[in-house]
C-alpha cells in the first residue's frame, strides 16, 4: 500500500520503541500535559456554565425579570395594567406584589429579611417558587390569616418550622400613648421554600392583602406589577419601552443581578484565558521534545537528504510526529474533560457525603452545590485551539530539522 514518505516516516518516529529513553519520556509528558490543559479547560468553563444556568433558573426564576411601579408610590387598579402588559410584546406573566423589608424575631433570635406580599393565584405566573416549596403551599397564604412562607435557611437562623409563631417587625414606627414603638405584627409559619441559593436566607411571603394591612395601604392597590418575559434578555428593553409610553417606573433584573450575571461571564472568559496556558506550557514541551528529536536524528536526516528526500519532505516529517502528539494529547484531553464535566456534579456531592465537608455554602456563595452544564461549542472551540497550538509549536523545530545539511550531519558519524 502507497504511503506518502514524509508521513510513513513521522508515523514511524512517534511509534519507535528504540532509541532515547528520555525523548520518548518528554513525548509522553508532552501528551498528558495537553491532554491535562484540555480536560481542565473543558470542565471548568463546564462548571461556569452551569453557575450561569443556575443563575437563570433558579436566582432569576425567584426574583422578577422587569417591574412596573408608579414612582414609589402606591399602584390604583393593578388589573387593568396587568392586561395591558401582558397584551405587550415577550410577556408570559403578571403577578401584583407589596414589598417590605424588616426584621424576624422568635425565641430571642433575629433575622433582616426581605417580604413580599403576593397574590398566592397570580405568583406561579412570574416565580418557580410552588416548585420550591419543602413544606406547605402557595393557596395557605390565606387573607386575614397572617401566614407566612419562610425560605429554609432563614427557618433555620431563627430555629422555626411549619405551625410556629414568628414576629414580623417593621421599620415604621407608630406613635402610641407608650410612645413610639416599631410596627409588629405575629404570623404563623406555614411553608418553607428552598432554591438552593442566597433567596433562601433573606427572603419570605405572605399574603398581599396582609400586607397592604401591614404597610396600612389603601384596598386593591399595590407597590407593582412583577413580569416574566419569554426572553430574559430582551426583558430590559421592552419593560422600559412599555413604561415609556404609559408614565411609569420601570425596573428589571439587570438592575438587582446583573452584577452577578456579568461577574459569572467574566470569570468563565478569564478563567479559560488561564488554563488556556496550560495549553501553551505543554505545547512548549512539544517544541522542546522535537527540538530534542530533531538533534537526535540529525544522522537519518542526513541520509534521507542523500538519498533524495528534500527540505519539504523533512519538514513534513516533523510536522507530524508533532501533530500526532497534539492530536492524541487532544483526543485524550477531550474523553477525559467530557466524562469529568457530566459527572462533576455526582463527583463532588459523594465528596461532601462521605468527608462531612461542603465547598459552596449559601451563606457565601448563590447556590449550594457545584453545577455543570456541558456545552459542545465550548468543547469545539478548545478541540479547535489546542489543535492549532499543537501544529504552530511543531513549525520551528521542523524547519530547522529541513535546514539540517548533509555533509555536516555525518562528518563526525
Amino acid at each position: 500500500m502507497y504511503k506518502p514518505l514524509s508521513l510513513y516516516v513521522g508515523l514511524r518516529y512517534t511509534a519507535a520503541k528504540r532509541g532515547n529513553h528520555f525523548i520518548s519520556f518528554i513525548s509522553l509528558v508532552s501528551m498528558l500535559g495537553l491532554m491535562l490543559g484540555v480536560a481542565a479547560l473543558i470542565v471548568v468553563l463546564s462548571v461556569m456554565n452551569g453557575f450561569d444556568r443556575e443563575l437563570k433558573q433558579r436566582i432569576l426564576g425567584m426574583v422578577p425579570h422587569a417591574t412596573i411601579g408608579n414612582y414609589g408610590n402606591p399602584l390604583p387598579d393593578w388589573r387593568t395594567l396587568a392586561q395591558e402588559v401582558i397584551d405587550s410584546e415577550g410577556v408570559e406573566g403578571a403577578a401584583p406584589f407589596i414589598q417590605a423589608q424588616g426584621m424576624l424575631t422568635h425565641a430571642g433570635r433575629v433575622q433582616g429579611v426581605f417580604v413580599n406580599g403576593i397574590s398566592p393565584e397570580d405568583e406561579p405566573k412570574v416565580s418557580i417558587i410552588a416548585n420550591h416549596l419543602k413544606a406547605g403551599r402557595l393557596d395557605d397564604l390565606e387573607a386575614g390569616e397572617y401566614r407566612i412562607i419562610l425560605g429554609e435557611l432563614l427557618a433555620r437562623y431563627i430555629g422555626v418550622r411549619v405551625g410556629d409563631k414568628v414576629t414580623l417587625v417593621l421599620p415604621e414606627a407608630s406613635v402610641s400613648v407608650a410612645g413610639i414603638t416599631p410596627r409588629m405584627k405575629r404570623f404563623t409559619v406555614s411553608g418553607i421554600f428552598s432554591v438552593g441559593a442566597e433567596l433562601d436566607a433573606n427572603l419570605a411571603y405572605i399574603d398581599i392583602d396582609d400586607a397592604a394591612r401591614l404597610k396600612r395601604m389603601e384596598p386593591g392597590t399595590v407597590d407593582g406589577i412583577r413580569l416574566r418575559y419569554s426572553d430574559l434578555f430582551q426583558a430590559p428593553r421592552l419593560v422600559r419601552q412599555f413604561a415609556q409610553t404609559r408614565m411609569f417606573s420601570a425596573s428589571d433584573w439587570t438592575r438587582t443581578h446583573g452584577n452577578l450575571f456579568q461577574a459569572i461571564q467574566l470569570e468563565k472568559r478569564m478563567i479559560g484565558l488561564l488554563l488556556l496556558l496550560i495549553v501553551f506550557v505543554a505545547a512548549f514541551n512539544i517544541v522542546s521534545t522535537l527540538v530534542m528529536v530533531v538533534t537526535d536524528k540529525r544522522a537519518d536526516i542526513a541520509i534521507l537528504r542523500t538519498m533524495g528526500a528534500t527540505p519539504a519532505t523533512i519538514l513534513r516529517i516533523f510536522i507530524v510526529q508533532g501533530v500526532v502528539i497534539g492530536v492524541v494529547g487532544t483526543l485524550l484531553g477531550i474523553l477525559l474533560g467530557i466524562t469529568l464535566a457530566l459527572t462533576v456534579t455526582d463527583l463532588v456531592a459523594w465528596i461532601e457525603h462521605t468527608f462531612g465537608i461542603q465547598f459552596l455554602s449559601a451563606d457565601v456563595y448563590f447556590i449550594s452545590y457545584l453545577p455543570s452544564e456541558l456545552q459542545w461549542g465550548d468543547v469545539s472551540q478548545i478541540t479547535l485551539s489546542a489543535l492549532a497550538i499543537s501544529f504552530v509549536a511543531t513549525i520551528y523545530p521542523a524547519w530547522r530539522a529541513s535546514r539540517t545539511q548533509p555533509a555536516e550531519a555525518l562528518r563526525y558519524e
